[in-house]
C-alpha cells in the first residue's frame, strides 16, 4: 500500500476545512486508501498549530476535537521515531523533520504545500508532491 508523509500544513487544512484537496486526502486516509506517515514531532507541531487561539476561534475547534484528531493520528498513522538527523533543507531546518519521517518509513512520497519541500522535488527516491497531485494519485 502507498505510504505518504502528509505534512502538517495538509493535515491541519484537511482537519479544519470541509472541502478541497487536503480534506480529500484526510478522508482517503480514514478510508484506508493509503498509509499516513508522521512522527511524534510532526504530531506535536499539529497540536501546537491547532491550539492557536486564532485557529480555534475561526474554525470552532474545541479541545475535545483537537484531542480526537491527535489521538487518531497517534493511533492509526505510522509514527516514525524521528531519530535520524538530516540537514537537507537549509532555508527552513524544521522542514527536515518531514524528510526524516519519509526516510525512516521508506515512504513513497511526501505530500506538502510547503515551497521549501516542493522545491526539493525528491529525496532518496521519495517524491515530494502537492496535495492536488496526490489526490489524483489516490483517486485513480
Amino acid at each position: 500500500m502507498l505510504k505518504a508523509v502528509v505534512d502538517t500544513n495538509v493535515v491541519i487544512s484537511g482537519t479544519i476545512l470541509k472541502s478541497g484537496p487536503p480534506n480529500r486526502i484526510m478522508n482517503a486516509w480514514r478510508e484506508g486508501l493509503f498509509v499516513l506517515v508522521t512522527s511524534r514531532s510532526l504530531i506535536e507541531e499539529t497540536a501546537r498549530v491547532l491550539r492557536y487561539p486564532k485557529i480555534c476561534r475561526k474554525y470552532g475547534l474545541t479541545e475535545d476535537r483537537i484531542d480526537r484528531v491527535l489521538k487518531t493520528l497517534a493511533r492509526y498513522a505510522w509514527v516514525t521515531p524521528g531519530k535520524l538527523r538530516l540537514s537537507v533543507i537549509k532555508d527552513d531546518p524544521d522542514d527536515n523533520r518531514v524528510v526524516v519521517a519519509a526516510v525512516e518509513a521508506e515512504a513513497d512520497c511526501i505530500v506538502s504545500g510547503d515551497p521549501h519541500l516542493l522545491d526539493l522535488g525528491s529525496y532518496r527516491g521519495i517524491e515530494i508532491i502537492p496535495p492536488r497531485r496526490f489526490v489524483k494519485m489516490i483517486e485513480r
